[in-house]
């Protein structure tokens, strides 16, 4: 399995509207995708930081979710609450219980 982590510093007082908008619009769309295994929406209101974390039955899948505008397309949705693009990040999954 492999993930895609996308670290990102959210504007204050925009994260519950980030929130939902990854809840009605993020999350139908990344079900669609072929090889889509889960995701996880870190939050630390303290501080502003969100990390997302997309797993992917394999990295022909990861990669085709960057390929085919999909990835582009969810960016540019969660754009609006962030202070700056998201660092992003591929890795292999090692351990998952």
């Amino acid at each position: 399995m492999y993930a895609r982590v996308l670290v990102a510093q959210v504007q204050p007082d925009k994260s519950e509207e980030l929130i939902q908008t990854i809840r009605d619009s993020v999350v139908p769309a990344i079900e669609q995708e072929v090889g889509f295994k889960g995701l996880l929406l870190l939050n630390n209101v303290e501080s502003g930081e969100g990390i997302s974390i997309t797993l992917w039955e394999t990295p022909v899948d990861l990669k085709a979710s960057e390929t085919n505008g999909y990835l582009q397309e969810q960016l540019e949705k969660i754009a609006p609450f962030l202070l700056k693009p998201p660092a992003q990040g591929v890795y292999e999954v090692s351990v998952q219980a």
